[in-house]
């Protein structure tokens, strides 16, 4: 091969390099994310916030906050504010990043024919991790929150890291994890909120969204929850102002709270925003950011569940998953 030729391919192949390295840096910029890692040979973004009064010899919450379908991590604390709480309040919030175009989390729904959720629970393990490694992280008071297809992630982090994951909050959820493979060692107090006139996970079920899923029943599906988590009476109810009801279960081994709200669409409640063209109005008169913060703070990781976690702590999510 002439010189030339070799000096041409060589300066195509170093530009090839160096388009590689701009946009992945670019996509990361444009994403608003300030960490990466490599989780289940796949590299991952996220976005952390630490308030500016976090001291590193003080233990601090984790909230783990998951982004809906199609959604990037910043907008997570754009509809919700967990950062904004975060600085109030004095814990860390991460904001993760799902996979493929667009991004989205791995239900154990078929679509597109993207079911299987296991790399993102390593991935979710991954990064407690790492988080862990990096600051003073409570190991009682590590919560995953989510929105839509975040929350249906959320709830599978409560069937399969229930030993790291002191509670749940769930907004308009995509729930599509089936029941007889969520098998926690420790049941895991839920709250959930979801709106009666949500038109993409239809608040009675049914067919719905892009891919025509099939959804279950919200409230069918909570008494499920209420079932599993050993609750053993009817939720006592109460109607709260603004068309909001909400029904506590009784007897629980691990308490779950359930809000209804009439006319509420597929939002975060409490947003100033919504999720899109169809999503539905806002509705202001629930903060379901500080609703769940306030339920988070009362219900940590016992004594014993932490002691079980650290005892398993070589079991990757991946191998237990097998």
């Amino acid at each position: 091969m002439p010189q030339s030729f070799k000096s041409l391919a060589r300066l195509i192949a170093g530009l090839a390099v160096v388009f590689v390295i701009v946009s992945a840096s670019a996509f990361q910029l444009v994403n608003h994310t300030n960490g990466r890692m490599l989780s289940a040979g796949v590299e991952r973004e996220y976005h952390v916030h630490i308030p500016e009064s976090y001291d590193p010899a003080t233990p601090a919450a984790l909230v783990i906050a998951l982004h809906g379908y199609g959604q990037l991590p910043i907008q997570q604390n754009d509809l919700t504010h967990w950062s904004d709480l975060a600085d109030e309040e004095g814990f860390i919030v991460v904001y993760p990043g799902g996979t493929y175009f667009p991004l989205r989390w791995q239900t154990g729904g078929v679509y597109e024919g993207i079911s299987d959720p296991r790399s993102d629970i390593a991935f979710v393990s991954d990064l407690i991790d790492a988080m862990e490694r990096q600051y003073n992280i409570d190991p009682a008071r590590i919560y995953a929150s989510g929105l839509s297809n975040g929350a249906g992630t959320s709830f599978i982090l409560s069937c399969t890291l229930s030993e790291r994951i002191a509670a749940v909050g769930l907004a308009a959820g995509a729930y599509l994890y089936p029941w007889d493979v969520c098998q926690p060692e420790r049941a895991v107090p839920a709250i959930v909120f979801h709106g009666t006139a949500d038109e993409r996970v239809p608040y009675d079920g049914g067919r719905a969204g892009l891919f025509r899923v099939q959804f279950p029943s919200i409230p069918r599906w909570v008494d499920t929850l209420a079932k599993n988590n050993g609750c053993d009476g009817e939720p006592h109810e109460r109607q709260l102002p603004a068309f909001i009801a909400e029904a506590h279960y009784a007897g629980c081994q691990a308490d779950v709270v359930f809000y209804t709200i009439e006319g509420g669409g597929h939002v975060w409640p409490g947003s100033e925003r919504n999720t899109g063209v169809g999503a539905g109005r806002p509705h202001a008169a629930l903060d379901a950011t500080r609703t769940m913060w306030a339920f988070f703070q009362n219900h940590p990781l016992s004594a014993p569940s932490i002691a079980g976690r650290i005892h398993r702590a070589s079991a990757h999510p991946l191998a237990r998953m097998n």
